[in-house]
């Protein structure tokens, strides 16, 4: 092995071959993907280009048609069911609007995989939903509260709670930030970035929020024409000669989220910017 291929990230997450047919209609054909540890990858796609469906290949919600899923180097399609939901333990869903329990309050909702795969007694897990409820950034007193007492943010960050009860290696978060007002959606953002690098997560993102590429992902992946048209570096995929991508990185909304982007990096570099140091003798006696 070279050295260039010794430095290259682990793709914990290998598809090959892949295609997905509803009757008739294909949604992928031979699709490629790889999926790094560590990174968080955005997926991006035309309505009906099958992000979701793709999501819920790799978890083990959508059987293919035909291809390979590889999670952490084992074939999950030629595993038993014992087996499978060993490695299915490493994950972390969170699907689009929550999708909680009505049921349950939220505590009840985070304590439930808890309860089921770890087999812990109920009133640990409820206790242990505490902490991932403080993880995901909800005040105490959360837990007792029912889904439809939550806002939307709030549901967003209980179902992130649920996701990580079980301490995943890799999350996997459709569209989570729909629905969000601007600023929700933007503490969001912060949120998973903090969280990838507090716990090491690796992170696939399916999302159609320009601000949320931008800010959180560190590639992307375009599904088009069945397969992904391309996975790079966010500056190399926007400059990918396709009518769909330059449409959507340079339309309107994608030039206003490329410069949001640019002003907030520039605010930061302004702001860890030393100041100027005084002399020793001009310095206040109350603060020397």
């Amino acid at each position: 092995m070279n050295a260039v291929a010794a430095q290259a990230p682990e793709a914990v997450i290998q598809v090959r071959d892949l295609t997905n047919r509803f009757g008739s209609q294909a949604v992928h054909e031979h699709l490629d993907l790889d999926v790094r540890r560590g990174e968080i990858l955005g997926v991006v796609g035309g309505s009906g280009t099958g992000k979701s469906v793709l999501l819920r290949t790799i978890v083990g919600l959508q059987r293919p048609t035909a291809g390979r899923v590889h999670v952490f180097g084992e074939d999950l399609l030629s595993l038993s069911q014992a087996q499978r939901s060993r490695v299915e333990r490493r994950f972390g869903v969170l699907f689009q609007n929550g999708a909680l329990f009505s049921s349950q309050n939220v505590a009840e909702n985070i304590a439930m995989p808890l309860i089921e795969h770890a087999g812990l007694k109920r009133a640990d897990a409820e206790r242990l939903a505490g902490v991932k409820l403080a993880l995901a950034g909800l005040p105490m007193g959360t837990e007792r509260k029912y889904p439809s007492q939550l806002s939307g943010g709030m549901v967003k960050r209980a179902a992130l709670a649920r996701a990580l009860a079980l301490d995943p290696e890799i999350l996997f978060l459709d569209e989570p930030t729909a629905g969000l007002d601007p600023i929700s959606a933007a503490a969001f953002d912060q949120l998973i970035l903090t969280l990838r690098d507090a716990l090491g997560l690796t992170v696939f993102l399916v999302t159609h929020d320009l601000d949320t590429i931008y800010t959180a992902c560190d590639r992307v992946a375009v599904l088009s024409q069945k397969k992904v048209l391309v996975v790079d570096r966010l500056d190399v995929v926007a400059q990918t000669d396709d009518p769909w991508v330059q449409s959507y990185f340079h339309g309107p909304r994608g030039r206003a989220a490329e410069q949001a982007h640019q002003d907030q990096a520039d605010h930061q570099q302004t702001y860890k910017q030393p100041a100027s140091k005084q002399p020793a003798d001009q310095i206040p006696p109350e603060v020397k």
